[in-house]
């Protein structure tokens, strides 16, 4: 589960910052995303962890499982580092070993057990939660920057929080017609397509592993209390101590992975049409080796020439017509990472 979700959240990432910014609440970012096919494996890779995470909700407390989808951040990271040359500073895998000794002490403090039925005064508050969330979520959908992405990461975390109590609750049933009948089942999908589209658009605003961080953050500590205090979670008598420190380290974990987050995922087609001032010119038309590129989330990060396609990489000669690089050869404006 932990690797599935690891996968989804780094091939769902990379999907969103090629998709035209949504700066409002739109449905159709998900039908533009599902053009992509990264984001449909990614989307694979995310039900796949769901599945598992169901059976295993069938059992362990929320407080475990939640606790372990957060840790696929940090295999989101390491495969960064694998595949798409990330650099993780000290302090980013300083807290990837604190979260693996956080879920570490989770684990050897949970107890199985069956979940509680939900009574029909939960199912009211877990619907007014997905109303609750979709109005929120129309207002932070007009927050841009580091404000954005945290804002609608936190409001997907508690969608994905409300959807992990629906399944802990649907995993206790002893037969399967039983889940399909059960109202539940169907807000538990409206409560993961909300989280769906909100998360995909935090990732569009900001470094992504803070979108991620604010996500798992947010559906990790609500669920885990809701988990203790009314769906029968149970902690092993006197290991209640590792308990407290697993999900303090696991919290702490994800919360300074959104702190000290770096851009990471850089997007050539993000680029400017046109240099505005001539001193931009020089910068333009001899970049270095290590070329520069705007990233999705408005910073600049080092990219290598073999990360950037040809037409990146070949030279072409510039002048400047009415304030713009312009090519000699087709009239057209240049752009600025050439």
């Amino acid at each position: 589960m932990i690797f599935a979700y690891g996968c989804a959240n780094l091939l769902q990432s990379i999907a969103a910052t090629r998709t035209r910014r949504c700066n409002s609440m739109q449905p159709s970012l998900l039908l533009r995303l599902c053009n992509q096919r990264v984001y449909l494996f990614g989307v694979g890779f995310q039900i796949l962890g769901f599945t598992l995470a169901f059976f295993a909700r069938r059992d362990l407390p929320l407080f475990l499982v939640q606790a372990s989808v957060a840790a696929g951040l940090g295999v989101m990271a390491l495969l960064g580092v694998a595949f798409l040359k990330w650099r993780l500073p000290r302090a980013e895998v300083a807290l990837l070993a604190l979260l693996g000794i956080g879920i570490g002490a989770l684990v050897l403090s949970a107890k199985p057990g069956v979940a509680h039925r939900l009574t029909p005064a939960g199912f009211v508050v877990l619907l007014a939660v997905l109303v609750v969330i979709g109005v929120l979520g129309f207002f932070a959908a007009r927050l841009h920057g580091a404000a954005g992405t945290a804002s609608l990461g936190s409001l997907a975390g508690l969608a994905f929080g409300a959807a992990a109590v629906d399944s802990r609750v649907l995993a206790g049933a002893h037969h399967w017609s039983t889940v399909v009948t059960h109202p539940l089942l169907y807000l538990l999908f409206a409560h993961a397509l909300l989280g769906q589209l909100l998360v995909g658009m935090a990732m569009q605003r900001g470094p992504i592993t803070v979108a991620v961080a604010a996500m798992d953050a947010a559906s990790t500590a609500p669920a885990a209390i809701i988990g203790l205090l009314l769906l029968g979670d149970q902690i092993r008598p006197g290991r209640e101590w590792a308990a407290a420190l697993g999900f303090g380290c696991t919290l702490a974990a994800v919360l300074g992975m959104a702190r000290f987050a770096r851009p990471q995922l850089a997007q050539v087609d993000s680029a400017p049409a046109h240099v505005s001032t001539a001193a931009d010119v020089p910068a333009a038309a001899h970049m270095p080796a290590a070329a520069v590129v705007p990233a999705a989330v408005g910073a600049w990060v080092p990219v290598a020439d073999s990360d950037l396609p040809e037409w990146v990489t070949q030279p072409v000669p510039l002048r400047m017509s009415a304030g713009h690089v312009t090519s000699p050869e087709n009239g057209h404006r240049a752009r600025p990472a050439a």
